[in-house]
This record gives structure tokens, sequence and C-alpha cells, in this order.
């Protein structure tokens, strides 16, 4: 009985007919009841109340068209505008049912033709200006980079000149007309259209909505600026960007050399400048900048000489004989950048103790040089026997006597390292001996002794003896964009050689556009190899204006000595190769 009821599939339990679940079929017969559908790769059976897992979209396929996105992406990965031009009019051209397009399909359209080349397809700022227009129509929201790619399109070369105007016109109402903020790839085609129009006006105007909208223009953007205020023969304005581009870089590309060069050939900057100056003046207004320049304008008259040189070890400019600055931040910067140390450190630290120490700083400022005291001691002292080592302290600050005639440096220390040292008696006189002589400053329980180091290096504004790379959180809480320069100009790194300090003092000279105080101007050229010796500079400089100093050179009122070694290095560098072209007089054409 047993088998007949399994047999007819009755449950031998309940005696119910058990669940009824339909078998798939097998794969052949299943693709004939279900045929491969033209519009989808794949048909699948979901069984009521199923759930259903979202299938992630194929590559190219974003927006409610995939395969108008796939055909723009893979017309963009080609540079086939007059196919994704095609694709899109082939889309919109159903007036009953015009399909809709993502805000992501126009922007691919709009990026495509600003990259075209217009031999192969003609005219991409009209077709841009259609696909914007139907952007608008259709109400899909436009991005920055919607307008960015619309005014690049508008402003490419070949297009009228009128075509500028319209794209400063597009940026410029950017934030009132879609609440948009421009950036500085929104400005830049318009400004190397403006340019090459020679429409100095129109370029600072440019210039103008850029720092209003707090975008600050880099090097091509203030190479294109040069340039046409030089070929308007402006001279106040070609001074003006001098210096926003010594405070953009360092050293200047090819392209912007030849531009440097072409103003100094001109026969405008022959005329520009004055023939009488207060040198003390200048002098005053050098070391407040930090050494690199005084910005009171051109000084002296007639025409100017450019040579391409290279310069010393000792920082002597071969060409003109004149010793290139070490250039320091601005001594307005130097003073924020103390207090917002102290401020960060007053957070940090017991206020109580930091604020005593700021007043003991303020007693006691002769000094040339800080020295981080336990960077120094634990100086490779990862060995069995190894520890706090007072020598090695000791020989840096002994060192450092040596160099500054006797001077004392201050030596920041932790008073539990103090107070550890204290207990061995051949550490107690030279410990005493620092104290008497103003060398020591401990800092209390609890502290954080970087916050001090720090703190006195930057207000004194004098050298800071360390190894420590200043790259942990408490650095990168001063968010400052010169903090690196500051490290570079005044951080000391130190050596051992057989029980003597070595110091690793900053460079004599920094590469980077620097202005003297009789008038001539050091600019220095990119060096791929990063090497120094061959790092070419155009020295630039009216006939006999220049004279080697007779004394080292000064950063903000401090001397930057010259090692010995570096310095016979640089006498001993001839660089006879070096066969400076010079040119002087009218302009000529450029290179």
């Amino acid at each position: 009985m047993m088998s007949k009821l399994v047999h007819h599939g009755l449950n031998p339990l309940m005696g119910l007919p058990p669940l009824m679940t339909p078998k798939k079929p097998p794969p052949p017969l299943r693709a004939l009841l279900l045929p491969r559908s033209p519009s989808r790769r794949r048909a699948t059976l979901t069984p009521p109340m199923a759930t259903t897992t979202r299938r992630r979209p194929r590559r190219g396929s974003k927006g409610p068209n995939p395969d108008l996105s796939r055909t723009l992406t893979d017309c963009t990965r080609r540079g086939d505008a007059a196919a994704a031009m095609a694709a899109f009019d082939h889309a919109v051209s159903d007036p009953d049912a015009p399909i809709r397009l993502s805000a992501h399909q126009y922007n691919q359209l709009l990026h495509l033709l600003a990259t075209a080349d217009q031999s192969s397809f003609p005219s991409p700022a009209a077709a841009a200006r259609r696909v914007f227009s139907h952007m608008l129509q259709a109400g899909a929201p436009p991005s920055e980079a919607t307008i960015t790619n619309l005014a690049r399109v508008t402003a490419a070369p070949g297009n009228p000149a009128s075509a500028a105007d319209e794209a400063f016109e597009l940026v410029a109402t950017m934030k009132d007309k879609h609440g948009l903020t421009p950036r500085l790839r929104s400005y830049s085609p318009i400004l190397a259209a403006f340019r090459r129009a020679g429409d100095a006006s129109k370029a600072y105007a440019v210039e103008a909505h850029m720092a209003a909208a707090a975008v600050s223009p880099e090097e091509p953007d203030l190479a294109a600026l040069l340039d046409v205020s030089s070929t308007a023969g402006d001279a106040d304005k070609v001074y003006e960007y001098m210096h926003k581009l010594r405070q953009t870089v360092d050293c200047v590309s090819q392209e912007t050399a030849q531009v440097v060069q072409g103003w100094f050939r001109s026969d405008k900057a022959a005329m520009a400048g004055k023939a009488d100056w207060d040198a003390a003046q200048i002098k005053d207004a050098i070391v407040l900048n930090g050494g690199g320049c005084h910005r009171l304008g051109w000084l002296g008259t007639g025409p100017w000489t450019v040579q391409r040189v290279r310069a010393g070890a000792d920082g002597q400019c071969v060409g003109c004989k004149c010793r290139l600055a070490s250039v320091d931040i601005h001594m307005e910067e130097t003073q924020r950048f103390a207090d917002s140390v102290a401020a960060l450190a007053l957070e940090r630290e017991t206020k109580a103790n930091f604020s005593q120490f700021q007043e003991w700083l303020e007693e006691n400022k002769d000094y040339e040089a800080i020295v981080d005291g336990a960077n120094i001691a634990l100086y490779q002292q990862n060995f069995a026997e190894g520890g706090f080592s007072l020598t090695q302290l000791d020989a840096v600050v002994m060192e450092l006597r040596g160099r500054y005639r006797g001077k004392w440096p201050l030596v920041i220390l932790h008073n539990k390292r103090i107070a550890k040292l204290m207990e061995n008696s051949s550490n107690r006189h030279l410990i005493e001996t620092w104290r008497e002589n103003g060398a020591l400053y401990t800092t209390p329980s609890g502290s954080n002794d970087d916050w001090y180091w720090l703190y006195s290096a930057i207000k004194l504004n004098c050298l800071l003896v360390t190894n420590d790379e200043m790259r942990d959180h408490i650095f990168e809480l001063l968010g400052s964009s010169f903090f690196p320069k500051w490290k570079q100009r005044h951080r000391v790194k130190y050596t051992f050689n057989k029980g003597k300090a070595v110091l690793l003092m900053p460079p004599p000279y920094s590469s980077e556009i620097q202005e003297s105080e009789v008038g001539s101007w050091h600019v220095p050229m990119e060096e791929k190899s990063g090497d120094e010796r061959v790092r070419i500079w155009l020295c630039i400089g009216r006939t006999g204006t220049c004279k080697q100093p007779d004394e080292a050179p000064t950063t903000n009122g401090v001397a930057q000595e010259v090692p010995p070694i570096e310095a016979s290095n640089g006498v001993q560098q001839s660089l006879q190769e070096d066969k400076a072209e010079s040119i002087t007089g009218k302009r000529k054409g450029r290179d």
C-alpha cells in the first residue's frame, strides 16, 4: 500500500499531494521557449514575489540610453566627434518619441567637441552650442565641467575674436545663472585666447574675475598675462606679473623663459625704470621680503643684457658675479606662522606652561640656533649599549659655538630627561654649564617638546638643528603652504664622523626668481635631473649694475654662511663650457 501511495504522488504521512514545483526545462528547451530578444542580452524568468538582484550595468551604459552611452564612450576613446554628433542627432531626431539624454551624456559630447581636431571635424563650437541648447531645453542640469568645456571649445584657436568674449561671458555668469563655481581650468582657455588676440585689457579683466572667485593662476596663465602685457608695452603690469610668477613657481619652463626674455629685449623694457633710488630703502625692503626681492619697481635705465648661465656651488652667478640669496618667507608671514604655532600649542599644551615659555623667550632672544636635544641624543642609539647620548648632544653644541664665535645655542629638553641625566655625576657638570650660560630650557611634565623647539626657531627666525622630518600629525596641523619653504631655509641636519658633529647647513642660495638691490633679475629654469650644478639661469641686468658682494648675503637679517668646502668647489667650477649668450639692445624675434 505504501508503495502505491508513493507511486501516485501521495504524501505517505499526511495523505496529501506534495507541493508541485515546476522543474527547469533543459537548456535547449529553455532556449526555445525563451528566444533571445534583439533589444536585450538575456531574458530571465522571475517567479512571483521573488527578490531580484539588480544587475550591474555594463561599462559605458550610464544613463537612460545605454546604447547611446556606449557609442559616445567609444567615440571619445577614438576621438571621433563626427560619429558622436551623428549618434546625438539620430537620438534626438524623432519628434514623436525623442530620447531623453542624461547630463553625463551631454557632458561626454561637450568634452569630445572641446578636444576635437578641427581638421577632421570643422565648426565644433557650433555643434557644442547646439548640444548645450538642447541640454537646457531638456532640463538636464549643467555642471562646472559643462560650462568649462563649452567655453573651451568656444575660445579655441581658429574661432573669431568675438568667440573669446562669448567664452568669458559663459564663465563669468556661471555662478549667477547656474549656481556653479568656476575653476582654474574654466579660465585658462580664455586667457590663452586673449593672449593670441593681443588684447591686454580683456586678459586683465579675466585675471580680476579669477581673483574675485578665489582662483589663483598657475605658471601657464601667468606666462599668458606676462606675454600679453609685454606685447602691449605695459611695464607696470609686466613688473606685477614677474612678482606673481616669483610667488607661484620656483623655476620656470622653457616657454616662460622665452616670454621673460622677450620682454627684456624690448625697447619698452629699456625705457622702464628710474635712474635714482634710495639704496637703504631698497635693502630694508629686501630684508622684509625674505631676501629675494624689493618689489619697489624697475631700477635703472637703458637696455638690458640677458645671459643663460649657471651658478657656482657658493651661489655666485657666473654671468654677473652677483651672489644669489637664500630666500626666506616674508617677515609678516614669519610672524603669522609663529602666532599660528603658538595658538595650536596653547590648545594642546598646558596653557600656563607654554605661556611661561613664551614670556621667557621674549626676555631671551639672542640665539642663532635652536637644538632639538632628544632627537640628537637618541640618534643611532638603537643598539644594546645605546641610550641617551649626552656626548652627541654636546658635540653639536660645541660645533655650533665654533661656527658662531662662541655664542651658545638653545637646547630644548624634557625635564624627565634632565632629571635622569642629573643622577649621573659625570653629566651634572655639563648640564649645569649649559644652564649657567642660558643654553638649556627644560619643558615641563606632560608637555610635548616639539612645540617648544619649533615655536622658538620660528619666533626667533633662527636655525633649527634636528633630523626630524616634521611630517607627523603635529606638523600637519599647521596646514601652511610656506612651512616646507621655512623648513628648507632653517632646518640644519646633522651626522657624526668619529665623534665629531657634522652639520648639514641649508643651501647657500635658493633656486627661485630673485630681484637684487641694483635691479637685476635671476630666473632659474627647470632642470629635470634636479642637479643644481647644471641648472640654467637667466641672468638679467643693465650693463655694469652687478658687483660681487664683500660679505655673505642675508636672509631676514640672518647671515647665510657658505661652508669652506662648498665655496672652494664654487671657485673651481669655471664653467668654461657655458659660452653665455648675451643679448643686448633692441628686441629680436623670439626663439
